[in-house]
């Protein structure tokens, strides 16, 4: 069965040179390949500050992530690729799911105040592949890949994705170009898939 799929691409530079652009190609080549439509949103190009207020979580965002957000919105399966900076999602990205969650577009509220928001993304599902210098079971064993944690928790699985699947590529200058054709060619696969 064909799906809608959205892949986020979250690397921050513009300019595709980077292995985030590479693996999204990959995805969306196999995606493509199997039948499936593919919409495409690239923070790198886009100008974005970042919320301050209550008062701005609280309306629309602006253009660009206005329209941009539709692809999500659209979309049956989201794919976030993104480098691990500093531990966690880089700063642009962050701000980017920042602006393109407010005005409850991730979350709704209920009518009782004291009830949990609710998500807004149920029946999609979501797949985060997170690139990294560091050695990937580094990073899940030795850190606990709090982080991407963090992430599956706090923004995709309580927007009501599920599931929320990931794959960690580590040490990603080391790979070598042998290395990365078949880290392509994994990716490649899950599109194939939709996964």
């Amino acid at each position: 069965m064909s799906k809608s799929i959205c892949i986020l691409n979250g690397h921050p530079e513009n300019g595709g040179k980077h292995f985030c652009d590479a693996l999204s190609d990959a995805y969306a080549r196999g995606a493509q390949w199997e039948g499936h439509s593919v919409s495409r949103i690239n923070i790198g190009p886009m100008d974005l500050g970042f919320l301050r207020t209550p008062e701005e979580f609280d309306r629309d965002p602006a253009e660009p992530v206005l329209s941009e957000r539709k692809k999500i919105a659209a979309a049956d399966h989201l794919v976030m690729i993104y480098p691990l900076w500093l531990g966690a999602l880089p700063a642009k990205l962050k701000a980017f799911l920042e602006a393109a969650a407010a005005g409850g577009f991730f979350l709704g509220e209920m009518d009782d105040p004291n009830t949990f928001p609710v998500g807004r993304m149920k029946g999609k599902s979501a797949r985060l592949i997170v690139t990294m210098g560091m050695p990937g079971l580094a990073y899940r064993f030795l850190f606990g890949a709090h982080s991407l944690k963090a992430t599956e928790q706090g923004i995709m699985k309580i927007a009501g994705f599920n599931p929320v699947r990931h794959t960690i590529i580590g040490m990603v200058e080391g790979l070598g170009d042998k290395g990365r054709a078949r880290v392509l060619k994994r990716v490649e696969k899950l599109g194939e898939r939709a996964l």
